[in-house]
């Protein structure tokens, strides 16, 4: 690495290694919550300690991710020789999504168009209590709650023609929460297994505004399929 992209305040291996030996054993899980260069995570890794490492500047792009991909190569800086490390294991990269509430010109508060129509649904299922899980045989469901219940986002404005189409694809006992941008007054009546939310009322009731702490209601992660791009480094 270039003398000029090296980071300002790094921490030398010797002193995390001494922390990690007195504080943790081998599978315990360490965290990081301001990685810096990723010190703290290389040592943990070498040590055979489980981590996790949160970062919110560019280092993370520039200093951490190169040096835990050398760490799981079997880098022979630092305590590696000391501890015998020879590379292996893995790790996974994640980026945080951007802010899916945000307020326009007026004040209002609107979903970001930084969202995909795939991102949205998948957001707003979670945050609602369902799991993200889009059918093949049914285009108007999104998610599942595990109880016969179902939830469908969209854009679009939901008209009473459009809900009979979407009743007409439910199966007894199953039931559909519809969360749509705008709906026809009235459009619900008559559907007893079609229900209608508005989004983001729906979202930001999960939020917790002013609350003590603000936990989601997110069930679990969507599960997408993985590529390179997802950075995943496995032994």
């Amino acid at each position: 690495m270039d003398k000029n992209t090296w980071f300002p305040t790094p921490k030398p291996e010797r002193l995390i290694e001494r922390v990690l030996t007195l504080a943790t054993n081998p599978g315990d899980l360490v965290l990081d919550s301001f990685l810096g260069s990723g010190t703290t995570a290389a040592v943990a890794h070498k040590m055979g300690r489980r981590w996790i490492g949160v970062e919110f500047g560019d280092h993370c792009h520039t200093h951490c991710l190169p040096r835990l991909q050398k760490v799981v190569e079997g880098e022979q800086g630092g305590i590696s020789k000391a501890v015998g490390w020879k590379g292996g294991g893995g790790f996974r990269f994640f980026e945080l999504a951007p802010t899916l509430i945000v307020k326009d010109e007026n004040g209002m508060e609107v979903i970001s168009d930084k969202y995909s129509p795939a991102m949205l649904a998948a957001a707003v299922a979670k945050l609602c209590g369902y799991r993200y899980a889009p059918r093949a045989d049914n285009p108007y469901i999104h998610g599942e709650n595990g109880t016969g219940g179902y939830i469908f986002v969209t854009t679009q404005f939901v008209t009473p023609l459009l809900l009979d189409e979407m009743a007409k694809r439910l199966r007894d006992g199953q039931k559909l929460t519809v969360c749509a941008s705008a709906f026809q007054p009235g459009a619900g009546a008559g559907h007893r297994d079609v229900s209608l939310r508005k989004i983001p009322q729906s979202v930001l009731s999960r939020c917790e505004y002013g609350a003590e702490n603000y936990n989601l209601n997110i069930v679990d992660l969507p599960e997408f399929t993985e590529t390179e791009e997802d950075f995943e480094y496995v032994d």
